[in-house]
């Protein structure tokens, strides 16, 4: 799989009714992910989006979350660029130069999905998110 760069957009709790709209503007696939079904059944926010993607049939790829209990929702300050693909070096060296002068919020390491993530802010204030899966056999 090519690396991909889109949008990634917070939520304030209404991250499935959101993608489920951008899903009826512009068709394509959409994928749900609950914080439930990610390992935290238990909690008041376990139906909300841990992960949403939509893949358009025009080639877009819209990605979203509601924003994890104990984050701060900031309207204005709700998005992220993700980087995510199979690459591990390219990924990993735009990760360098990213983070590079920037802030590390979340290194860049194997998370309890199985891919490598990491959070920063490059030295810019813009938020970037970079996911390594696993190459596709």
């Amino acid at each position: 799989m090519a690396s991909r760069l889109n949008p990634y957009i917070s939520f304030d709790g209404d991250a499935r009714p959101a993608m489920e709209f951008y899903q009826e503007v512009f068709g394509g696939t959409l994928a749900l992910n609950t914080f439930g079904e990610a390992g935290s059944p238990g909690i008041p926010e376990s139906d909300q989006i841990m992960h949403a993607m939509l893949e358009t049939p025009s080639g877009f790829t819209l990605m979203g979350a509601d924003t994890p209990p104990g984050m701060e929702y900031t309207p204005g300050g709700n998005f992220s660029v993700s980087l995510s693909g199979d690459d591990e070096g390219e990924l990993r060296g735009y990760w360098e130069k990213l983070s590079a002068g920037g802030t590390v919020s979340v290194p860049l390491e194997k998370q309890m999905w199985g891919d490598v993530f990491g959070m920063c802010t490059d030295r810019f204030g813009i938020p970037w998110m970079v996911n390594i899966g696993q190459a596709q056999a």
